[in-house]
């Protein structure tokens, strides 16, 4: 949740307009986190740029997690992985948006 939420402080950081933040909040992530989660889609047989770039969406790392916690239990070999590619997902995005807004107020 950290990772989509650094995500949506660094879209509200760089647009001023919060109608044009909220088109392009679901165009850049709501859409990519719903196909290329691998919730609804097999990944396995999607084309290999396809699944590239499924690799930048931090829905498909909570969604294994999610997947091998239900269904298989407790697995630290799943886990770990993909629990610190969602940790450093979450540094990164909290960090350009922290740079990103301002320090302080305009008048």
């Amino acid at each position: 949740m950290l990772a989509s939420l650094g995500f949506g402080l660094l879209l509200s950081a760089a647009i001023r307009i919060q109608f044009v933040a909220a088109q392009i909040s679901i165009v850049a992530g709501f859409l990519p986190a719903f196909f290329l989660s691998g919730l609804l889609f097999d990944l396995g047989s999607a084309p290999t740029v396809i699944r590239l770039v499924s690799y930048l969406v931090p829905a498909r790392y909570f969604v294994t997690i999610s997947h091998t916690l239900f269904m298989a239990g407790d697995i630290k070999s799943v886990l770990v992985p993909n629990g610190l590619v969602l940790a450093a997902m979450a540094v990164v995005f909290l960090s350009l948006s922290y740079r990103k807004i301002p320090k302080r107020l305009e008048r």
